[in-house]
């Protein structure tokens, strides 16, 4: 028998989001709620087969979240939204295998690891261990009675007005020994205001059988849960802020803590430089001394040391090296990698394209599909065609080759070393080494056609 599982409910609709998803699939900054909490367990128990998500609202595409993103913590259904006691029965064909039942509410990103431990390492020695908070708001939450007969929870709709005077809460997350709970979670009833099977029940039950209860008292702001978008954007600015401070105390310069929003996944190197309006998703990752310009945004990228993002720069799934520069108003999308020393200027976008080192693209410029190699210049104006309508095709340019302003490379197409196109060239045909390729009309002049054209009176 395995020693500890944990069991996260996260079956409810959360009518009060106003929203068509279920509650758990609401971002906190750029990875959904539950995602937290699916950590918070697994720092807890270190195997995913230990953890399971008790789906129901939405559960489908819940399930499917979960397995594409946590493979092998399981997913186990509540048909039925009964109450969390009921929540709790429907799983017991899973936590009977354990000895021990954690039970986590779906809506707490907010919770450490850490404090998920001690509240279980101090739980071994009681039948029921549930966590509470102090707090001057109590809002709905059920209150912790601490009586003669043990402690027990009310809740907060069936709670006298001398109850709701207690500032004692319910956070929601229970530690049981597993035989314990066996013998009561069967005589649970629903004779109360919300005609649901409360899990709190338990207590009183195991009171009345003389098992050991008592309550963990964890730190109000990790307790916060998520009952409306309100509350979800207090969440979010918390989770904001932690994750900054964890990069300040790493050595990273965040100029403006109120503009500035980081994922959880992301990693800095010290001395990096963050300007304001700066958004860095996903599982991007920055070296050290880099500058990070303003109102750029780094999706699931790889950012080298000393790289120069200049201002106003939209980076997705790719690769800056050492010493790099881009910007401003450049966009680097699909795999494109700027190479050592490389640069992407000025209105320039780049699509599954590939910059040497030392290589230049300054500005004005498409480079799609296409593979540049070391010291290239790139004149203004200049797109590679990459796309004929059904397929997309590659351009190749060589070493040392120089492109002329406001080329248009009409691929399949290649420029191989050290050769050139003049300006305003259409290429259609490779361009072999060490040659220059022009592919425009050839100039016209009519003499006398202005003055012709534009005569005193007319």
């Amino acid at each position: 028998m395995n020693e500890s599982g944990v069991l996260i409910l996260a079956a409810g609709k959360g009518t009060r989001m106003r929203s068509a998803y279920p509650k758990v699939l609401h971002n906190i900054l750029d990875k959904p709620l539950i995602d937290y909490v699916v950590r918070t367990a697994l720092c807890c128990t270190g195997r995913p087969e230990d953890v399971a998500v008790l789906v129901g609202f939405g559960g489908d595409i819940v399930e499917e979240h979960i397995k594409n993103t946590f493979p092998g913590v399981k997913i186990l259904w509540q048909h039925e939204q009964k109450g969390t006691g009921h929540a709790v029965n429907s799983a017991r064909e899973w936590w009977e295998n354990f000895e021990n039942l954690i039970v986590l509410n779906g809506d707490l990103p907010l919770m450490r690891g850490v404090s998920l431990k001690n509240f279980v390492n101090a739980s071994k020695n009681y039948d029921c261990f549930i966590t509470s908070f102090i707090t001057d708001n109590p809002k709905a939450y059920g209150r912790v009675i601490r009586d003669g007969s043990g402690i027990h929870v009310i809740e907060f709709k069936d709670a006298s007005p001398e109850e709701k005077n207690i500032n004692e809460v319910n956070a929601g997350c229970y530690a049981f020994k597993v035989e314990s709970l066996k013998r009561v979670i069967g005589l649970l009833t629903n004779n109360n205001a919300q005609d649901e099977y409360y899990l709190t029940d338990v207590l009183a039950l195991m009171n009345s059988e003389k098992l050991k209860v008592n309550a963990f008292i964890m730190p109000e702001i990790e307790m916060q849960g998520v009952n409306n978008l309100r509350e979800l954007c207090d969440v979010n600015n918390e989770m904001r802020m932690r994750i900054l401070n964890k990069h300040l105390d790493n050595g990273v310069h965040i100029m403006d803590l109120s503009s500035v929003f980081i994922g959880p996944d992301v990693e800095i190197g010290s001395d990096v430089v963050i300007m304001p309006n700066v958004h860095i998703w996903a599982n991007s990752k920055i070296g050290e001394n880099s500058l990070i310009g303003t109102g750029s945004v780094i999706n699931n990228s790889v950012i080298g040391d000393y790289v120069n993002i200049v201002a106003y720069a939209v980076i997705e799934n790719s690769e800056l090296k050492d010493h790099s520069k881009a910007g401003p108003f450049v966009y680097i999308r699909e795999g494109s990698c700027l190479e050592k020393n490389a640069f992407a200027g000025k209105f320039v976008e780049l699509k599954k394209s590939h910059i040497g080192e030392n290589s230049k693209v300054p500005h004005l410029s498409y480079m799609g599909d296409a593979t540049l190699g070391r010291d290239v210049n790139i004149g203004a104006g200049s797109i590679t065609c990459n796309y004929d309508g059904e397929h997309k095709n590659k351009t190749f340019i060589g070493d040392n080759c120089f492109v002329g302003s406001d080329t248009m490379f009409v691929a399949p197409v290649e420029l191989e070393n050290d050769s050139a196109t003049a300006a305003g060239s259409v290429i259609t045909k490779n361009i072999p080494e060490n040659s220059l390729g022009v592919g425009r009309s050839r100039q016209v002049n009519i003499a006398g056609w202005f003055k012709s054209k534009h005569k005193k009176g007319d």
